[in-house]
């Protein structure tokens, strides 16, 4: 059973493009293919966007069919879509990745060395758990 659907006012995370992981707002469905896009807050220009290119978001806001930039941008600070997908999983999971591409060769030596030691510490505790 689908429960998002392609709708105007549907949040949308562009996946591909100079767009690329930037959040807008279908303004319009311009045909079977493709959706006029708009996302003034995130710096995302008015365009046609194709379905195979974006991913549709668990939020609407209310605008009207065409909405123009200033009416976008109301209902979107109205709803507070930012402060909504920052706490959503999704989100956290782009950020982390992020962070984790961006990490130098020491950072990254330094993660390592932390995850063997809380693993240490999890199986320690574990045997402690299943001695009898």
């Amino acid at each position: 059973v689908y429960s998002r659907f392609i709708e105007i006012g549907r949040v949308i995370l562009i996946n591909k493009g100079p767009c690329a992981g930037k959040l807008a707002v279908i303004c319009d469905i311009v045909d079977q293919n493709r959706v006029l896009a708009d996302g003034p807050v995130t710096g995302v220009p008015r365009h046609a966007v194709n379905f195979k290119h974006f991913s549709l978001t668990d939020f609407t806001i209310g605008i009207a069919p065409g909405a123009r930039a200033g009416a976008v941008t109301k209902a979107w600070k109205k709803a507070d879509v930012e402060k909504k997908w920052a706490a959503t999983s999704w989100a956290k999971k782009i950020a982390r990745s992020k962070t984790r591409a961006s990490l130098n060769d020491f950072q990254r030596f330094v993660v390592k060395v932390n995850r063997q030691k809380r693993s240490r510490i999890i199986n320690r505790e574990l045997k402690k758990l299943n001695k009898p």
